[in-house]
């Protein structure tokens, strides 16, 4: 059985660590509850621009003049785009999505398909860099409170790459946030945009009719020009903040399990020092009986 000093140091080491746990609790849940704002204000208009982007395009004739609505028949090159974390003690945050997207590669090698990689977050780099994975992109330091304009600068990488031929399809892999326990790895089809808008359900015959009353000024076409791009912007923002909801959500609970796992440690220390304690004043009462009788 350990002394008692060393019991005693551990202990104090112990509740060391569920400060620092109970600290890095209350950040992260102060941080989740601004970035839970955040997402749920975007995500209305998130939703409404979909919305209107499906109106437009049904409306438009000619949907083939944009690039960023062309589904190939052939697809050669897939990107696969993984939003990871820059700081890890998250659980498994960083590790589900690695996992999910090494996955899709996996999928995608097996069907003859070349695969390239843009990758968000200093975890996802550096487990992948470690794995002996190539990014095609790497982005880092920006997970902690994403910006627009950080977004928009990986959608035109994205886009670019897109146009240009080098990619025929772009997976995103990101981890929705429903609740501070609960976060669910997403994988969403980011481009073509035509699988979502020209190939959605056929509009009613009441509704074509009343779409038919809209005049749209510029045309319909301009319009969409617009606002394909500034979705593609909007649907990585989008993730951006889900996954950061969900980083200091996975983390908060993390520290908290840390916290009740230090505490149930340091109970179980202090009845292993009592125990220590106990038996060493029984020992000496022992010596003290033993010498008495030895000097009767």
């Amino acid at each position: 059985m350990a002394n008692i000093k060393d019991i005693s140091r551990r202990i104090k080491s112990v509740k060391n660590t569920r400060k620092t746990t109970k600290a890095m609790e209350m950040v992260a849940g102060a941080r989740l509850r601004r970035a839970q704002a955040r997402i749920e204000s975007l995500r209305p208009y998130a939703e409404r621009m979909f919305e209107l982007m499906q109106d437009v395009s049904r409306v438009t004739e000619h949907t083939s003049q944009f690039p960023l609505l062309e589904v190939r028949e052939e697809i050669k090159t897939v990107a696969v785009v993984m939003l990871t974390g820059d700081r890890g003690l998250a659980g498994a945050f960083n590790s589900n999505i690695i996992r999910h997207g090494l996955l899709l590669a996996e999928e995608m090698e097996a069907q003859g398909r070349d695969v390239v990689w843009y990758i968000v977050g200093k975890k996802g780099v550096g487990t992948m860099r470690f794995r002996g994975f190539k990014a095609k992109e790497s982005i880092q330091g920006i997970t902690d409170r994403p910006k627009y304009t950080d977004a928009s600068d990986i959608a035109h990488r994205i886009v670019t790459a897109y146009i240009a031929g080098e990619v025929d399809q772009v997976h995103l892999i990101y981890n929705h946030f429903k609740s501070a326990v609960e976060q669910k790895v997403t994988e969403q089809i980011l481009l073509p945009l035509g699988m979502e808008l020209v190939e959605s359900a056929p509009v009613p015959e009441e509704e074509r009719k009343l779409q038919g009353d809209f005049i749209y000024e510029p045309a319909s076409e301009a319009i969409l020009a617009e606002l394909l791009p500034s979705y593609v912007d909007t649907g990585i923002y989008r993730a951006l903040l889900e996954s950061t909801a969900s980083e200091h959500g996975a983390r908060m609970t993390a520290m908290r399990n840390a916290s009740e796992n230090a505490e149930e440690m340091v109970d179980k220390l202090t009845l292993e020092m009592n125990k220590a304690r106990q038996a060493a004043i029984t020992q000496e009462i022992l010596e003290v009986v033993g010498g008495a009788e030895a000097l009767s």
